[in-house]
């Protein structure tokens, strides 16, 4: 499987949309999940924005705390496939979970648990993951984790905490990909941050002269989308099927010309 890093805005949508359909007959690819929570004007996912990762060959989409920044967001969380973190408190429209079927690992399981360190008030992750855990064992044995969390202390412990318990735990958010990739003892696959998809001449995927600005004023600016040297940051997973164990992974990087 490939897990693609938080994409930003039209950059990082044009280069999923360019390409993942060649990266995915490339690696030969059963599953492809992304994180989108800034893929509308770098704030938030629309219905049309999703439309558009899905038709490039995305299978899940998961988010994390800035899912709910565009009005109609809450519409896109009507499909199954396109996540919120699961511990957000219960009545939060939308899911944190979901099973996909796949041509030739059969079922998988993505869920998406959001941090609370330096983060957005919200439920227990660990409490919230080990349920749904237990909730989807019985469907299969291949669990891939999006951990949306700022502290690096946060997900490291996530990792260490599900070794073994799921297949997969990759972090999403801080959008500076991490040089920790690695197989956990147990055969969980394990990323702190697999990075960001959009224009890395940039300030997170913001045109750093007005980010500059505010830092050296502390005035407000307008942070437009950067458009250079964009790029996919990803991570290839490698799962065994029979057991739901990790084999390898791989941060994958690759270029794309607006």
């Amino acid at each position: 499987m490939l897990f693609i890093g938080d994409i930003v805005g039209r950059p990082g949508r044009a280069a999923v949309t360019a390409l993942v359909p060649a990266l995915r007959s490339e690696m030969r690819l059963d599953l492809v999940v992304a994180n989108a929570e800034n893929i509308a004007g770098g704030n938030g996912i629309t219905p049309e924005t999703v439309g558009e990762l899905l038709a490039a060959g995305v299978d899940v989409i998961t988010t994390g705390d800035h899912v709910f920044d565009q009005k109609t967001g809450v519409h896109a969380l009507a499909l199954a496939n396109v996540l919120r973190p699961a511990n957000y408190p219960p009545g939060t429209p939308g899911s944190g979970c979901y099973v996909c079927g796949t041509s030739a690992a059969g079922s998988v399981a993505v869920i998406n648990v959001m941090g609370r360190v330096f983060m957005k008030p919200a439920d227990c992750p660990f409490r919230a993951l080990t349920a749904l855990i237990d909730e989807v064992r019985a469907q299969t044995s291949c669990i891939v984790v999006d951990m949306h969390a700022e502290a690096t202390s946060e997900k490291i412990a996530m990792g260490w905490a599900f070794d073994g318990e799921v297949s997969a735990i990759i972090g999403t958010h801080t959008h500076v990909a991490t040089a920790d990739a690695r197989v956990l003892p147990k055969g969980t696959a394990y990323m702190t941050d697999v990075g960001m998809t959009g224009a890395h001449a940039s300030v997170l995927g913001r045109a750093s002269n007005a980010v500059i600005a505010h830092y050296r004023t502390g005035m407000p600016q307008k942070f437009e989308l950067a458009r250079d040297e964009v790029r996919i940051s990803a991570a290839m997973i490698e799962i065994d099927a029979a057991t739901g164990r990790a084999v390898a992974i791989e941060p994958v990087v690759r270029a794309y010309a607006m």
